[in-house]
């Protein structure tokens, strides 16, 4: 593999893990629209979400991934969303958590964790 096709790689693989992690982030804010008024389901229903698109990424995406692949997918998609929300919050001139939760909340680490751990799930064992 010359340095050409390695640099297209990467950049395609940037684009997938952005790609799969908007899809995520969109399920996880329709969730909060949907079921906010009751913590705990949307917390369960995001979590399951971001499990479910983790899936499809370790599967669809990446089906050799290591672990160490997965957990560094994984923080980048927490990055990502810790972001959002922090865009969001200054657009919007106010606090905005769909992706993670309140910060008043315990159950954001829940959520925060998931977005984490959920494409190490499936990662397979090398």
């Amino acid at each position: 593999m010359n340095t050409t096709t390695l640099r297209r790689h990467s950049a395609t693989a940037v684009v997938v893990v952005v790609l799969f992690w908007s899809a995520a982030a969109g399920m996880v804010f329709a969730i909060e629209r949907t079921f906010g008024h009751s913590p705990i389901v949307s917390t369960v229903l995001k979590a399951a979400a971001i499990i479910a698109i983790a899936f499809a990424y370790m599967r669809f995406a990446a089906p050799e991934a290591t672990l160490d692949h997965a957990l560094f997918v994984g923080v980048v998609w927490l990055l990502l969303a810790i972001a959002g929300e922090m865009s969001m919050t200054v657009a919007l001139h106010r606090g905005w958590y769909a992706l993670l939760g309140s910060p008043s909340s315990a159950l954001r680490n829940v959520v925060m964790f998931a977005w984490i751990v959920a494409p190490a799930l499936f990662a397979r064992n090398r």
